[in-house]
């Protein structure tokens, strides 16, 4: 009980007072707890896109697969005094990761090569793709659009980028435009007696070391990144297959006593040719997941494996079931790229060859027929000692291109 009223009534309205500010207080309460909630809320958001769109840490790409411009200006413009720095420069325009990068400054060699490898498989892919509706497009938007998807033009870009970077690093090795490597120099030739190790063989084995250093290792988790390793691998299964041996003899009156033997990689143009032949074959894998473990597997052929009882053992590991082939792998059906879409810009106005390969470049649209003529030099004959001489032909020749 209160000593007195006055007293009472006095600590009635302060208790009063404070209630009534601690529920004045509470929307604004609430709205710092929304607040929260919705910062939150954005920023998880923000990092699932960031997860989603750029690669985690410990997954490089490289050539037609990474985001590097594909036409890098040369650097013989540089003043001279910056002309032994010029590859940091190379190295930044490449656009490449913070490890990619060390690794391209500090051999200056590095640089030029990486660029070597990106132009030279650009080129041998719009080369093999020369008469197909996908021609190898590869303008920004293209490209990075492509890279999204699983198709089996995908799987062709991350093996020619492989294969084009080990050919290049091997050839400038033996060429000895780099610090770290020189000629190849793993003799195991049969017949040692007979075989005399020499000449400058391309360094395969530092090349593959190198390649695989410098994309590093990527998830074993996620189906794409398992495709993805794959195909990369089919570009140095088939850069290493494609290693020949050439020798040259050493005697007296031509007598082959002593041969010379060094080992050289087949032409690029060679590589790219027999892996357009496993892009033609590639295989079509799928996904499932058992609901009992979370676990997925891939199938080939497309086909999901059969869901499995909470009572059936745990599924293999993804990389145990990817199919045993030497062929590229890919995931998704390709679009039909006769229209422009965000993967190509179709094939209107495209050129074609009559009764040869119009009517699937066309896609049915028809083509139009021009005529034109064309100079071209004719009866050439070698005129003593050192020279030919030709005479120009012209001759009216026709061109087809799709219709829009």
């Amino acid at each position: 009980m209160c000593s007195s009223y006055k007293k009472c009534a006095v600590s009635s309205s302060e208790l009063h007072t404070a209630t009534q500010e601690k529920r004045n207080d509470l929307p604004w309460r609430r709205s710092k707890m929304l607040d929260g909630h919705l910062l939150l809320g954005w920023l998880s958001f923000t990092l699932v896109v960031l997860v989603f769109y750029f690669p985690l840490p410990g997954t490089a790409y490289f050539g037609l697969t990474g985001n590097e411009p594909l036409s890098i200006l040369p650097l013989n413009s540089l003043p001279e005094e910056s002309a032994g720095r010029a590859h940091y420069k190379l190295c930044d325009r490449l656009k490449l990761e913070k490890k990619q990068r060390r690794m391209c400054r500090r051999d200056p060699g590095v640089a030029e090569t990486l660029r070597e490898a990106i132009t030279m498989s650009a080129q041998e892919c719009q080369y093999q793709f020369r008469f197909e509706r996908w021609n190898c497009t590869l303008e920004g938007r293209h490209r990075a659009n492509m890279l999204k998807r699983g198709f089996k033009e995908t799987a062709f870009l991350y093996a020619i980028s492989s294969a084009g970077l080990t050919h290049a690093m091997a050839k400038a090795c033996s060429a000895g435009r780099m610090d770290r490597c020189t000629c190849d120099e793993a003799p195991d030739l049969e017949n040692r007696k007979a075989w005399q190790w020499g000449g400058c063989g391309d360094n395969l084995k530092y090349a593959n070391k190198f390649v695989k250093d410098f994309l590093g290792k990527r998830s074993n988790k996620d189906l794409r990144a398992h495709v993805d390793m794959h195909n990369t691998n089919v570009g140095l299964k088939v850069i290493k297959a494609g290693v020949e041996t050439t020798c040259k003899c050493h005697g007296v009156s031509g007598s082959c006593t002593i041969r010379t033997c060094w080992r050289q990689l087949k032409p690029f143009h060679e590589v790219s040719k027999q892996l357009k032949q496993r892009y033609e074959t590639s295989v079509k894998v799928g996904s499932s997941t058992n609901e009992a473990t979370g676990e997925g597997d891939i199938s080939p052929s497309g086909r999901s494996q059969p869901q499995l009882q909470q009572q059936s053992p745990p599924l293999p590991q993804l990389n145990e079931q990817i199919p045993r082939t030497v062929n590229l792998l890919h995931i998704e059906d390709s679009p039909s790229f006769c229209r422009p879409s965000k993967y190509s810009s179709g094939t209107a106005a495209r050129k074609c060859y009559k009764d040869k390969n119009c009517d699937a470049i066309c896609c049915g649209r028809g083509h139009n027929t021009q005529s034109r003529e064309v100079t071209r030099p004719c009866q050439c004959q070698v005129r003593w000692c050192c020279y030919v001489e030709c005479k120009q032909c012209t001759q009216r020749e026709e061109v087809y291109t799709c219709k829009g």
